[in-house]
């Protein structure tokens, strides 16, 4: 079987996998992100780390890069990510000669919705709005299946609208960004400002320690009904609403699919989120808020959308394509990696077994 791998580098992890033609994923491998404060090797070794345990020392046909940062248009540099070194680095290029393999770049939320239009919850939608949440706030705005990239391609950094003048200071180097209240690292900040003053399980869970305390633990309180953690992650939720109000204001989305391991509380988030959203859409009373739907593909879209990317650029018949990591995906190509024939697309066709065939592809 020919190997695509998806790799998404985060704030606090890099996840790679074996993704199929169907968007399954077969075997992972995770490594923690040093972090924005170390050097590019160290960040790009982890990377190669991962990549190299999923191969499994096989021939690697392609790898898609979701990357947490602004991926210039043309698909080649991470010309800035708040939470990894990179700053205008080539990374695509030197990758792809790193691991001797044609390589796809392209914002880890953009990755995310291509994978959540083409096999999860957007598919269909004539217009969504993909947010992710996890050490930040992550962002992709579909428009007719396709991702709408803006003039240099980083459209979607919506975890950087300034919500709050004065506010929080950010990663980013400005201060007030939506993700400074509606992000994975929000919610630990929520909880540990309450763990030694009301009474939480959370306390024992991190030994008396805030600084222990982490995103799971919150999630873990919040299942067995501990009410700091149930009140963090409703504010979490609240600032999310807020934030696609505006949102929905300016682009008037059919469908807001949110995920990122935060979205894995469910409705403990979603719920005040719509309650948020409607409160603050503007003419609330005169429209139909869109539907807020978890994503379906889970932590792994990041992958599965980088391996669509891939596998794509190969779709296209072009080596050019492929070894300049181009990263946009028209419907048409997506349609046609999936195989599937609406709106006149045709994807690879299986034969019909008979004279010089053996119902292979």
């Amino acid at each position: 079987m020919v190997l695509y791998v998806g790799v998404d580098v985060g704030g606090t992890k890099v996840l790679a996998g074996e993704v199929t033609r169907a968007g399954t994923v077969l075997r992972t491998a995770r490594r923690t992100t040093p972090g924005r404060r170390v050097s590019v090797e160290s960040v790009e070794d982890a990377l190669t780390a991962a990549v190299l345990d999923v191969a499994g020392g096989r021939r690697i046909a392609g790898v898609g890069l979701a990357a947490a940062g602004f991926v210039d248009a043309t698909g080649e540099r991470v010309m800035f990510a708040p939470h990894l070194p990179w700053v205008g680095d080539p990374v695509r290029d030197r990758l792809s000669r790193r691991w001797g393999a044609p390589v796809a770049l392209d914002n880890d939320a953009n990755c995310a919705a291509v994978a959540e239009s083409a096999y999860g919850a957007a598919r269909g939608a004539s217009s969504a709005l993909v947010i992710t949440l996890g050490t930040g706030i992550g962002g992709a705005y579909l428009l007719g299946g396709e991702v709408v990239r803006g003039a240099q391609g980083m459209a979607g950094e919506f975890g950087h609208m300034r919500l709050v003048p004065d506010g929080r200071a950010c990663e980013c180097g400005m201060t007030g960004c939506w993700e400074q209240y509606c992000s994975g690292n929000a919610l630990v900040r929520l909880a540990r400002a309450r763990v030694l003053v009301e009474p939480t399980v959370l306390a024992e869970m991190c030994d008396g320690r805030p600084d222990r305390l982490t995103g799971p633990m919150v999630t873990a309180a919040a299942e067995s009904g501990d009410l700091v953690a149930r009140q963090s992650f409703a504010a979490v939720g609240t600032w999310l609403g807020i934030g696609l109000g505006a949102l929905t204001s300016a682009l008037d989305p059919e469908l807001v699919v949110v995920g990122g391991g935060v979205s894995a509380a469910g409705e403990r988030l979603l719920d005040p989120a719509r309650t948020a959203l409607e409160r603050t859409v503007v003419g609330s009373a005169h429209r139909t808020p869109p539907r807020v739907v978890a994503a379906r593909l889970g932590p792994e879209a990041g992958i599965v959308g980088a391996a669509l990317l891939a596998r794509a650029a190969r779709w296209s018949g072009s080596a050019r394509a492929a070894m300049t990591g181009r990263s946009v995906v028209p419907a048409r190509a997506v349609a046609a990696e999936r195989g599937d024939y609406r709106a006149g697309v045709r994807g690879p066709r299986r034969r019909r077994p008979g004279r010089g065939a053996r119902g292979s592809f």
